[in-house]
């Protein structure tokens, strides 16, 4: 059939606004909005028959009114964000059943395929986000917005989620007895000495940190730091001053961890440093239960170079931890006797290697071990981590983002309640 008889064969199935009139043929032609596509064709049926054109007056059949309903839509959805910095946006909704096979029967009483042209809830999206990026100047990102916004037409509400803000950089810890992250044992953590102050400059209502791995609650992290990701939640601000946030944090923890190399990072670096199984470079101060002969501790070393080492879980963490049997690599060793009973050892261990069980042997459960080549009992009085390999760094973001001028940007401000958007 020609687009005139289609129209025809949509006008016939009861009163239609233009939107739905148009959503159709929505393949036809570029540039139009399915209202525009709606009116161009009434306009062309009523030149075909030489009839006045008239504006439809009816309520539509198909969406009750709701293409009548996309500026207030976005009135809305921009007050339920409230006090909020965005940068990018996305729109989705949830249409009632009844309008969603409204929407179908339209295209099957006119003769068309069930599919054809555009479905109500995308247009919904479409046009509802066009109206808010016009009037909060901000752009749509259909991967991981700043914010999301549901049209929920059917409990007629608008829900907002702001996506979390990602810092990517290391962390230090200069006093032992810390745990990474909440613990109840303990009276801080390096998650509760970090987060504060980028909670108050996000505006978030939680934070999650995020490590490459994790340190004994009684060893340092020296070196360059472990790399960490915050995530912050719900944030009503997108931007701060890293520089600014580093110092807050290194002045504010009484010398206990300090922090460096941030940077804005996208979500997926979440995931990027939770599974980095990073090699890590230890120093352990040994003390041995029995004296030491230097020739016998520099053959032990050496054996334990470059050495492949079978490692049950051990028996401090076999109550959280599968017991399972673990191949490891010692990467590189090095030691000396500070006197027959102690010595200081640095190990350049693969990821997962338990520095601990290496030095002691666990009963037999690590093999080899110092203690088992040496032949005689030995255990870590200290250990510190001087070094974590890096993290891969594809995911990081520009610490602020820049207008077309090059200099960075301020945020966009919500439009009053009463702005309407030109069509």
């Amino acid at each position: 059939m020609s687009l005139i008889d289609d129209t025809r064969a949509l006008l016939a199935t009861g009163p239609l606004c233009n939107a739905c009139l148009g959503r159709p043929v929505a393949d036809r032609s570029f540039g139009l909005t399915n209202a525009d596509r709606g009116r161009a064709v009434r306009t062309t049926v009523a030149l075909a028959d030489d009839e006045p054109y008239v504006e439809p007056d009816e309520p539509c059949w198909v969406c009750e009114e709701l293409c009548e309903r996309l500026d207030e839509l976005a009135t809305r959805a921009i007050d339920a964000l409230g006090d909020t910095e965005l940068y990018t946006y996305q729109v989705g909704s949830r249409i009632p059943p009844l309008l969603e096979e409204n929407d179908r029967l339209l295209r099957i009483d006119a003769g068309f395929e069930p599919d054809a042209g555009e479905d109500l809830g995308s247009e919904l999206n479409r046009e509802v986000g066009r109206r808010i990026g016009r009037r909060l100047g901000v752009e749509v990102d259909f991967h991981r917005p700043d914010v999301q916004f549901l049209v929920d037409v059917e409990s007629d509400s608008i829900e907002v989620q702001r996506n979390s803000v990602s810092i990517y950089g290391r962390y230090r810890k200069l006093e032992r007895d810390i745990p990474q992250t909440e613990w109840d044992k303990f009276d801080e953590s390096v998650e509760e000495l970090v987060a504060p102050p980028f909670l108050s400059a996000f505006r978030g209502t939680d934070a999650v940190f995020h490590g490459a791995g994790r340190e004994d609650v009684d060893a340092l992290m020296l070196g360059s730091g472990r790399p960490f990701v915050l995530e912050i939640k719900e944030p009503r601000r997108r931007m701060a001053d890293l520089d600014e946030l580093q110092a807050a944090v290194n002045g504010g923890t009484n010398g206990k961890v300090e922090i460096e190399a941030l940077a804005f990072a996208t979500h997926e670096m979440i995931e990027r440093v939770k599974e980095h199984d990073a090699s890590k470079t230890y120093r352990a101060t040994v003390e041995f239960f029995e004296p030491v002969d230097e020739s016998a501790f520099e053959a032990a070393v050496d054996a334990l170079e470059g050495a492949t080492i079978q490692q049950r879980t051990p028996n401090r963490v076999d109550h959280r931890r599968a017991d399972l049997v673990r191949e490891r690599t010692v990467i590189g060793i090095d030691g000396s006797l500070t006197d027959e009973y102690t010595a200081t050892v640095e190990v350049h261990g693969e990821g997962g290697l338990y520095i601990k069980e290496l030095v002691s042997g666990d009963e037999g459960r690590t093999e080899p071990s110092l203690a088992g080549l040496l032949g005689v009992e030995a255990t870590v009085s200290a250990l510190d981590v001087v070094d974590v390999e890096g993290v891969d760094e594809p995911f990081l973001l520009p610490e602020f983002r820049l207008d077309p001028n090059g200099e960075p940007a301020s945020a966009p401000d919500a439009a009053s309640p009463d702005e309407t958007a030109a069509e």
